[in-house]
């Protein structure tokens, strides 16, 4: 199994690509009126409300694709976004593991994911992330979300290890293999970007299942 898991890693480094710096613009329609007003309708260690799937007009929102966001370090309302997400997905009274901006009404390519793959396990922003390759070695985790209230269920399709492309606060655009539960999370909330939640690769799974044994 070690061997295994070193020769999947492996692969994915050798198709990662450099480091390198991208010319990060300021755009003024990274957030529509109405989005500024929700980003700025509480202060910044103000938690924002979590969209649910129970709820069909936030129901609409979680269905949706999220849009690319210009990433800049002077950009006082991405940062202060971003900082609003930071404190939803930590809030005590209702705390989670990542958060993708969605979740909180805002279409935009934006997560924050606890690391614990790293020393203290730090949350860290990522914008614009997507998935280049996944590993073909799978791993069954327990599963929940912040948007769908009172269900937690063991996947068994989360890759083990993926190729992952992102931008960071300083406009950097970087290449990164991550493995593991950490590996789960950014898959889950790169999901949440493209509409999709982990009830849908559950029911997936389900009817697979049932068809299996129908056979």
């Amino acid at each position: 199994m070690r061997i295994s898991i070193l020769l999947v890693l492996s692969v994915l480094l050798l198709s990662c690509g450099t480091t390198h710096k991208i010319q990060s613009n300021i755009s003024e329609d990274n957030f529509t009126e109405s989005q500024i007003k929700l980003i700025y309708s509480d202060k910044v260690s103000t938690p924002m409300r979590v969209l649910l799937i129970t709820n069909p007009k936030d129901s609409i929102i979680l269905r949706s694709k999220s849009k690319h966001v210009y990433v800049n370090a002077n950009d006082s309302i991405l940062k202060y976004f971003a900082q609003r997400l930071y404190s939803t997905v930590t809030n005590p009274n209702n705390p989670g593991v990542g958060i993708a901006a969605p979740q909180v009404g805002i279409l935009k390519n934006i997560i924050w994911v606890q690391r614990f793959d790293k020393e203290q396990e730090p949350f860290e922003v990522y914008y614009n992330p997507q998935i280049d390759k996944y590993s073909e070695l799978k791993q069954t985790v327990l599963e929940g979300c912040l948007s769908i209230p009172d269900i937690q269920d063991s996947l068994n399709m989360r890759a083990y290890s993926i190729l992952l492309q992102y931008d960071n606060p300083n406009g950097e655009h970087i290449c990164e293999m991550i493995e593991d539960f950490t590996a789960v999370i950014f898959q889950h909330e790169i999901d949440h970007l493209n509409g999709i939640l982990f009830t849908d690769h559950l029911n997936k799974e389900k009817e697979a299942s049932v068809n299996h044994d129908l056979k």
